[in-house]
């Protein structure tokens, strides 16, 4: 049975158990040189699954007009502590019912480059197959460019 070794946290990851966390188009979208499209794998792909949740406005997909996040919302808001509470669930309820593969651990925000209208939030999850630990960082911008 083929094996891979887990750079987390060294242990031997069945490459079985972690057929289950899928894999898809690699995002953005991208081409190798026969202009087949390149695919991401694994934990690479639940982490673009993130990207993609949160990049996406509720109502933006036609067939699917309740996927995504609602923090666009709150794009102009003052970043009080309610606003940021408001973020928080946003996240932590598309995550949640968008990415079953992970179970979501803590959301912290900084708000260091909020005077160029930027907010980083980092999203700490747990990879259910594998149980590791990732995290990634999110810049929300909370104004227009």
């Amino acid at each position: 049975m083929p094996t891979a070794m887990d750079n987390n946290n060294n242990n031997t990851i069945d490459s079985n158990s972690k057929a289950f966390l899928g894999k898809g188009w690699k995002f953005p979208i991208q081409t190798n040189q026969g202009l087949k499209i390149q695919t991401s794998i694994y934990e690479e792909n639940i982490k673009e699954s993130i990207k993609i949740i949160l990049g996406t406005r509720k109502g933006e997909r036609v067939m699917r007009p309740d996927f995504g996040c609602g923090i666009h919302e709150f794009i102009f808001e003052n970043t009080s502590s309610i606003i940021l509470g408001h973020i928080e669930l946003s996240i932590s309820e598309a995550l949640t019912k968008y990415e079953p593969r992970i179970e979501l651990l803590k959301i912290d925000f900084s708000k260091e480059q909020i005077d160029n209208g930027i907010l980083i939030i980092t999203i700490s999850y747990l990879v259910i197959a594998t149980n590791n630990r990732f995290n990634i960082v999110y810049p929300f911008y909370i104004r227009e460019g």
